[in-house]
């Protein structure tokens, strides 16, 4: 097994395969010459035609790899094109002129002479039109292949460097935004626990503990690109007691979940997060008027519906529908870059209100993900 490995790496690392290629094109290419697949495998491999075909087969083939090895790089990627069409023409000359040798070789092994058998007389015109015909043509259409399957095999390569370095820079750009949210994220908890110790001490205990389950989603539990939607609302509903806590008595908050939906459905983390806190973050605080946050979550034909309302205050212009904190600019560049065409994320502002409306496309997800760190 080892040595038949070795052997095909010896047979692939000096290319031999292109041998069997071009015996394989010449077959082809005298195959509908002659109209005939059986003659031409009979002419080509069981009679003195051999030695014709082996020239066919060889001098094209070294035309193409002299111009894709030598000429392609050293004059016509560099920009010198008249000196590549003058050698290119050399080349396609030189190869159909050393094609013509094959006639006589086949005449001499058939018992005869090429001018009785080819109708070849062995003067200069009489090789010059040999070569300007079927020789020129051979070795211009093995140039042509030649370039072609090039050309082709570099596009392959290039399309195919480009999807791996858009699929870095969205890997990047998508664990750069992920962790630009944390510390924003982190900073407002670690702000309202730090109000709530000298207004309320059993209050902050109650939100460490919250923040410590909150930070252990985000350790331990959003590590994948999905997890789990259960998980994601759970997270939610420990921000929303979080919040609470710290909140003026007055603020009417609802979380209406629908959770009648199939198991193992998966989103990717912290997306509805964003929304959740902005809505903490910049509703009204009135003393003579009402002060409210509205959250419905339903899950309809493996598609998530969310819409979240909160009022607002008339010279509130942070929450403007311009977006201007980070979150919401970042909740929005990560769903283009997750759920492309797959989302439709509807913001309003009006006088009184602030309203978010998201439809997202859910996956499916392994019941097994993001629990290996349950138990810790």
């Amino acid at each position: 097994m080892a040595f038949a490995h070795s052997r095909q790496n010896w047979f692939i690392r000096y290319k031999l395969y292109h041998i069997p290629f071009w015996i394989l094109y010449n077959y082809v290419l005298w195959a509908l010459y002659t109209g005939s697949p059986y003659e031409a495998a009979h002419e080509q491999f069981f009679s003195t035609f051999w030695a014709k075909s082996f020239f066919y087969t060889i001098f094209p083939a070294l035309a193409v790899y002299f111009n894709l090895y030598f000429l392609i790089p050293r004059y016509l990627q560099k920009g010198h094109y008249g000196w590549y069409i003058l050698f290119i023409a050399l080349i396609v000359i030189a190869s159909s002129f050393l094609i013509v040798p094959g006639y006589y070789l086949t005449a001499w092994l058939s018992g005869s002479n090429a001018k009785k058998m080819f109708g070849i007389t062995s003067n200069w015109n009489g090789i010059f039109n040999v070569a300007k015909g079927e020789p020129v043509k051979s070795t211009l259409a093995a140039i042509t292949l030649g370039m072609s399957i090039k050309l082709a095999k570099n596009w392959i390569e290039t399309q195919r460097r480009a999807r791996e370095l858009e699929k870095e820079k969205l890997e990047t750009e998508l664990k750069f935004l992920k962790y630009q949210f944390n510390p924003h994220f982190l900073f407002n908890s670690i702000n309202s626990i730090f109000f709530l110790i000298h207004k309320n001490p059993d209050m902050a205990s109650a939100s460490l503990a919250k923040f410590s389950e909150l930070l252990r989603h985000q350790l331990y539990e959003s590590n994948d690109s999905l997890i789990r939607l259960e998980k994601e609302i759970a997270y939610l509903e420990n921000f929303i007691e979080l919040e609470k806590l710290r909140q003026n008595p007055d603020l009417k908050t609802e979380f209406n979940i629908d959770d009648d939906y199939p198991p193992g459905l998966g989103i990717a983390p912290f997306i509805l997060m964003t929304f959740v806190e902005n809505a903490f973050k910049h509703v009204s605080k009135h003393k003579d008027g009402p002060n409210w946050i509205k959250m419905d979550l339903r899950v309809q034909d493996m598609r998530l519906k969310m819409s979240i309302a909160n009022s607002r205050a008339d010279n509130d212009s942070q929450q403007a529908i311009h977006y201007g904190g980070i979150g919401l600019k970042n909740v929005r560049r990560r769903l283009d870059l997750l759920y492309p065409e797959q989302y439709q994320l509807d913001i309003q502002q009006a006088a009184e209100d602030f309203r978010v409306k998201l439809d997202l496309q859910l996956a499916e997800v392994a019941m097994g993900a993001s629990l290996e760190f349950a138990d810790k």
